[in-house]
């Protein structure tokens, strides 16, 4: 393959379904999906901190599940549905979904670099456990790490949207709200 893009002769066209969308990327093959993400697709909330999968900072959901983007070759999500932080708010509007106005809410963020790591966390927790109890999501955000908030407020935001979302279901609402 000619090549002026500075990747190299070792390049692959991939196919990525990224919030609903396809996207078609040359990429070479040890591209993170983190990278492509950011660099390919100019997704910048998704966010690269350690590089090594500990702080989770560029968590996204792929098939619906947390994955640390910076671990994954974009290539290995190739067939698979991503879900980056971008697409938690209404596209059209631009109103913030339940789980990210709880969040404000609560002070769940404080610099904000960690933010959209714990919301796709929470976010994908909240899919598979919509009846997590605030211990289990107490343990399921130290998975990531925060600098400033003490964790505390992000716990609180995740119960409250997790209480609201229950409540909503159960008077069969279909508007989640978390406030």
């Amino acid at each position: 393959m000619n090549d002026t893009t500075g990747l190299g002769d070792d390049v692959q066209l991939i196919t990525l379904d990224v919030n609903g969308t396809s996207h078609e990327v040359i990429s070479a093959p040890r591209r993170t999906l983190v990278d492509v993400l950011r660099h390919d697709l100019r997704l910048t909330g998704t966010h690269v901190g350690c590089e090594h999968g500990i702080c989770g900072a560029c968590t996204v959901l792929v098939d619906g599940l947390p994955v640390r983007a910076c671990l994954m070759f974009a290539a290995q999500a190739e067939g698979a549905r991503i879900t980056t932080v971008e697409s938690l708010a209404d596209s059209g509007t631009g109103d913030l979904s339940d789980l990210q106005r709880a969040f404000t809410a609560h002070h769940g963020l404080q610099c904000g670099f960690c933010t959209p790591g714990f919301l796709m966390l929470a976010q994908g927790f909240l899919a598979e456990r919509p009846e997590a109890t605030k211990e289990e999501i107490r343990e399921v955000v130290a998975a990531n790490l925060c600098r400033c908030t003490g964790y505390q407020t992000i716990v609180e935001a995740i119960d409250a949207c997790a209480t609201a979302r229950r409540s909503q279901r159960a008077m069969g609402a279909e508007e989640d709200s978390c406030n």
